[in-house]
């Protein structure tokens, strides 16, 4: 006898997933960045947020920049950004970069992220990058875990973000790495 299965998935977003994403950023950002800046620094507005969204999903400014969401049957979960890696230190052609993993937070710990992680990895790998880096807020250790976890690990490479220009609200991050072949 067979049990039925969740239909899940992950998939390139489309220009038509930009209020999806958007609804996603401002009900998750709140969570993941209380305790870095003030609310009101946040996107409130998901209706300003997608224009945005559809832009950048329709036109991405890289044949590379990709969009990937995790779905539950048809409902966005969440999302993740890939591109060539932008620091200095990494090589564009060879070290592509995770930038955002975003999940819903009543979704937590549904296999999302885990989905969504994975194919990050595939689509970095089928773009022909052989290293993957990303940031990690410092004190986010369930992220860093979860990125361990994985096989991604620390390479030592760390820094400080000013999140408003006047040196109040600063963000540690350290980066970490992972193999794709």
């Amino acid at each position: 006898m067979s049990t039925p299965s969740a239909d899940v998935s992950v998939r390139v977003a489309w220009a038509d997933d930009a209020p999806a994403i958007a609804a996603l950023q401002v009900r998750a950002w709140p969570e993941l960045y209380a305790d870095l800046v003030p609310a009101e620094a946040l996107p409130q507005d998901p209706d300003a947020l997608t224009p945005v969204w559809r832009e950048s999903l329709a036109r991405p400014s890289d044949a590379r920049n990709r969009v990937l969401v995790a779905l539950e049957r048809n409902r966005v979960v969440g999302f993740a950004l890939t591109s060539p890696a932008a620091d200095p230190d990494c090589d564009p052609v060879r070290d592509g970069e995770l930038s955002e993993l975003t999940l819903d937070p009543a979704e937590r710990r549904r296999g999302h992220g885990s989905r969504l992680l994975q194919a990050c990895v595939d689509t970095l790998v089928a773009d022909h990058f052989t290293r993957a880096v990303t940031w990690v807020e410092a004190g986010n250790d369930a992220l860093r875990t979860f990125l361990t976890e994985a096989g991604w690990a620390p390479d030592g490479a760390h820094r400080e973000l000013d999140l408003d220009g006047t040196g109040k609200h600063r963000l540690k991050q350290v980066r970490l790495h992972t193999a794709l072949v």
